[in-house]
């Protein structure tokens, strides 16, 4: 479905019945699949055929589904995972090892952040985090001998920065690694990485891609156009034989399209085990089918909230890069034309307990960590998703205590406004 537009990909993409088959996709519920000989399974394991033998790595159902995201982001491979934490873990672990350096954007979500600072710095592999609006010579100093990769989001949650891809990829190119881009809130319905340098796209599909708070998981994608061999010292894993398959060497035998995904799945599934459920890919498909009606209306709703709010006495700031007054708005103009993502960041007059009270007069947006749903929620960051951050690090990711995440759904943009406005009275 190449040559079709992004809205007959998000209804009809990955899956083509053929003759008497089932239109909806079917739900293979299955943890494992049976065959006539050993020799048959044994293929599968020596990764001489494809197919199916245990759903820990793939599963025909979650496998439709990732081929749909595949072909909305433009890429060539991609796999399904339990979550978008798992997505970004498997993505950047694929890579880079124990004694290995990524470079990172400062301002990513609270969650990634804790990921690559914390958990992954003790397995081995350092982090040199930058603002999103360094210079090009800030950026290229973070580099080092050993870097593997640079990860940005499109749209930061919840700072709302906007990713200068094509500099962040420029820079990563220049010393021979890829660029991973979480595309999650803008989606491929607003922006696609790939058309603008990056190499690796991940997603939080729990949010806008499921859209109805039903399902959590996660997505990697892959351009196919990172030359692994290329920079075959730097990238062992995928360019050296793998003894856990018999010597296989991944971008050899699965070339620039298909190594990344090949590797993620045979070694990483195989071994840490993030399986995303058929029954949630299924819920997944039925959220990608609407994704570019619903995105249109996010924007649009969020819009109107960031206008109303950019103009309330009591609002001190807003971040929202559809306003003109907003300093990414030329740089989301050109990335993202169509619109950006319905979350808008606010900071209420009164700080920290003022922006606490106002929340808790809200009738309408529910108080909620989950984002990008098509029901209006509302957050308090550095309580609850960036609180493991001492202050330092919160102003480093572009959250202060008074930041106010809004997720705008899709709902009628006049009762958002009305109850933004009547718990605004209670402050």
């Amino acid at each position: 479905m190449s040559n079709y537009k992004i809205e007959t990909k998000c209804v009809q993409g990955g899956y083509t019945p053929k003759n008497g088959e089932p239109r909806q996709i079917p739900i293979i519920q299955s943890t494992t699949f049976r065959y006539d000989t050993s020799e048959d399974m044994g293929k599968l394991f020596d990764l001489e055929a494809s197919g199916y033998f245990y759903s820990r790595l793939q599963n025909p159902t979650c496998d439709t589904v990732a081929a749909k995201i595949c072909e909305m982001e433009g890429g060539t491979a991609a796999m399904l995972t339990s979550s978008g934490q798992a997505a970004n873990f498997y993505a950047t672990f694929n890579i880079a090892n124990c004694g290995d350096h990524v470079i990172s954007s400062s301002t990513i979500y609270g969650g990634t952040f804790n990921l690559f600072a914390v958990t992954m710095k003790k397995m081995g592999i350092d982090f040199t985090f930058v603002s999103p609006d360094c210079t090009e010579e800030e950026l290229e100093a973070a580099f080092r001998p050993n870097t593997k990769a640079v990860f940005g989001e499109t749209i930061a949650n919840p700072a709302l920065t906007v990713l200068d891809i094509e500099k962040f990829a420029k820079a990563a190119h220049a010393h021979g690694v890829p660029l991973i881009i979480d595309n999650t809130f803008a989606t491929p319905v607003n922006c696609r990485p790939f058309e603008w340098g990056a190499d690796i796209v991940t997603h939080s599909t729990t949010k806008y891609m499921d859209g109805h708070g039903a399902a959590v998981g996660g997505c990697i994608v892959d351009s196919g156009k990172f030359d692994w061999m290329a920079h075959k010292e730097k990238f062992p894993g995928l360019c050296t034989p793998d003894d856990s398959y018999h010597g296989i060497v991944y971008a050899e035998k699965f070339g620039q399209g298909g190594a990344f995904i090949t590797k993620a799945t045979a070694q990483l599934m195989r071994d840490f085990g993030s399986t995303p459920a058929p029954q949630s890919a299924f819920l997944l498909n039925l959220g990608l089918e609407s994704l570019h009606v619903r995105m249109a209306r996010h924007c649009e709703n969020a819009q109107a909230v960031a206008e109303f709010l950019e103009a309330h006495a009591k609002i001190t700031w807003v971040n929202y890069a559809g306003l003109p007054s907003n300093k990414y708005y030329e740089l989301a103009k050109k990335y993202m034309p169509n619109g950006t993502c319905g979350v808008v960041s606010f900071g209420v007059k009164g700080g920290r307990k003022a922006a606490e009270k106002f929340m808790k007069a809200l009738r309408l947006a529910a108080i909620e960590t989950h984002v990008a749903d098509a029901r209006t929620c509302c957050l308090h960051p550095a309580s609850a998703t960036h609180r493991q951050m001492n202050d330092e690090e919160l102003i480093a990711a572009g959250v202060s205590g008074d930041l106010v995440r809004l997720s705008c759904g899709i709902e009628n943009a006049d009762d958002l406004i009305a109850d933004l406005a009547q718990a605004l009275e209670t402050v």
